[in-house]
C-alpha cells in the first residue's frame, strides 16, 4: 500500500506545481528527498516552501517542527497544502 500512497502524494504534488505555475511562479518538486518541504516556489522575490499532504493525512509534531525551523532560518513563506477528496485545497501558514 505504500506505493499507491507515494503514486498518490507525488499526484497532488503535480497538481500544487499546476496550480502555483498557472499563477506564474517558477517552482520545483522536492523529488524523493523524505524532506518537510516538496516543494519550493518564488515569485516576486519571494520564496514559498511547501508542504503536500493529501486525503487524511497530516503533518507529524516532527515535520511540524521542520517546518518551523525552515521558516526561522530562511524567512520564507512556510505553507502546508491539503488536498481534500474533491480536490479541494486547505491552506495552513506556518509562523
Amino acid at each position: 500500500m505504500g506505493n499507491a500512497n507515494y503514486i498518490k502524494g507525488r499526484s497532488r504534488e503535480y497538481q500544487a506545481l499546476k496550480i502555483l505555475r498557472n499563477d506564474g511562479w517558477l517552482c520545483s518538486r522536492s523529488a524523493a528527498s523524505h524532506s518537510a518541504i516538496d516543494i519550493f516556489a518564488c515569485k516576486d522575490e519571494m520564496v514559498l516552501l511547501i508542504q503536500v499532504k493529501s486525503g487524511k493525512a497530516r503533518v507529524t509534531e516532527k515535520d511540524r517542527l521542520e517546518l518551523s525551523k525552515w521558516k526561522k532560518e530562511s524567512g520564507c513563506c512556510v505553507e502546508i497544502w491539503y488536498f481534500g477528496r474533491k480536490k479541494e485545497i486547505e491552506k495552513e501558514v506556518i509562523f
